[in-house]
């Protein structure tokens, strides 16, 4: 079996991470096991739908079969993420699932892929951050999995740690901020390293080589007391020079020279689609081009099919995706209303608003179907559903 460490910041069921895990899974014999830890996020109502997301995600976008289990004896593959570390410490130390898991390092067999709430864990200590973000406990430490002891890393793990979220209030460091988190880090034991991983970024270790790499948008920091080393995407170190790292040798905020890969390709967020649509429809509406209008809300659509799997909650996700959506929507039928569609030519226009349309209803979505026939009325095109499919007529 292989022996590999694939630790995530976040994005680990976006199309972000789609490359990083189909690159682990290739490593697999054939007819591996995949198992999913949903324990982050049991107590979480929608936890069967999570879940399902998550199993559509690696089937559908990675080649890999995925169970839901409570357990990873066996698996070549085991997977956890979203949640509350917190909830999963508890639960894992008393299931024997946090021996299992150490047992996998220490072996240096299997696929092992924590990320979001389970990356935290990795740890000798763990940031209880729903507790200290969301319920307002004072700045603490839990005790961690410590999966990287066997590594020879004396370290916590910190993911979202370029975290902008807060806008006006410091969101970094998994929504801890720099207060906190100096606080915080003068009560872990002495010689202790915090190892911050970014948003859409993952660290992929090889248990058997100690090769090292940091792949996805952001970066790996080494963060000790008056020492600072960042290892961007693209990096390709080992663990030896993380250990130097983890112990302070880096001496200054400047990280030494690290082999390099080629740069990493710069794969965009859903949130950065979601300000790129608003501009471009804030473009095409002042022409005012309908047609490019239109298209803005059909790659609106792809992108947020793209994304359905993703089970994070980070800003900028599928919901305010949706929520922009109908909005756009709603401005196409205000346009259409005030535009001159019959000079603009109805077929360019109305077309791809039919299969759009289509798209939506496929997917149940019929209120935003019913939207979007609306706008297409206040603009002056008519549709009727027939037994042959959808008509459209220039209306009175």
């Amino acid at each position: 079996m292989p022996g590999l460490l694939v630790l995530m910041g976040s994005g680990e069921t976006s199309p972000t991470m789609v490359e990083i895990h189909r690159a682990a899974t290739r490593t697999l014999r054939a007819g591996a096991r995949a198992v999913l830890l949903d324990t982050p996020y049991a107590f979480q109502e929608n936890r069967a739908d999570i879940s399902a997301r998550a199993c559509r995600y690696f089937a559908r976008s990675v080649g890999l079969d995925v169970e839901v289990a409570a357990g990873i004896a066996g698996a070549d593959w085991a997977f956890s993420g979203p949640g509350s570390p917190t909830y999963a410490l508890d639960r894992w130390a008393g299931s024997g699932v946090a021996g299992d898991l150490r047992a996998r390092v220490r072996a240096r067999q299997g696929v092992t892929v924590l990320a979001s709430a389970a990356a935290c864990t990795a740890g000798l200590a763990t940031v209880p951050v729903y507790e200290i973000y969301k319920v307002g406990a004072e700045p603490h430490w839990r005790e961690g999995l410590d999966l990287l002891e066997p590594l020879g890393l004396q370290a916590v793990l910190i993911p979202h740690f370029d975290n902008a979220e807060g806008g006006t209030h410091d969101t970094r460091y998994c929504y801890l901020g720099e207060r906190r988190l100096s606080r915080m880090e003068r009560e872990l034991p002495a010689g202790t390293a915090v190892l911050g991983l970014d948003e859409h970024t993952a660290v992929v270790i090889d248990l058997e080589s100690e090769s090292v790499q940091v792949a996805g948008r952001g970066g790996l920091t080494v963060r000790r007391p008056g020492s600072l080393a960042v290892l961007p995407a693209g990096t390709r170190t080992d663990l030896a020079e993380i250990r130097r790292l983890a112990e302070g040798g880096a001496g200054t905020s400047a990280p030494p020279p690290l082999a390099a890969s080629e740069p990493a390709p710069a794969e965009v967020t859903l949130e950065e689609t979601i300000r790129s649509c608003e501009e471009l429809f804030k473009a095409a509406a002042a022409k005012p081009d309908m047609v490019a209008a239109a298209q803005t809300v059909l790659d609106l659509e792809a992108e947020i099919v793209k994304w359905a799997a993703d089970t994070e909650e980070d800003a900028g996700g599928v919901d305010q995706a949706r929520e922009l959506m109908r909005l756009l929507i709603a401005r196409l039928g205000e346009l259409a209303s005030t535009a001159n569609l019959r000079s603009l030519g109805l077929g360019s226009l109305v077309e791809p608003l039919l299969a759009l349309r289509a798209q939506l209803r496929d997917e149940g979505r019929y209120d935003m179907a019913d939207a979007l026939r609306a706008a297409m009325l206040a603009g002056g095109v008519a549709v009727e559903d027939t037994p042959g499919g959808p008509r459209w007529t220039p209306a009175p």
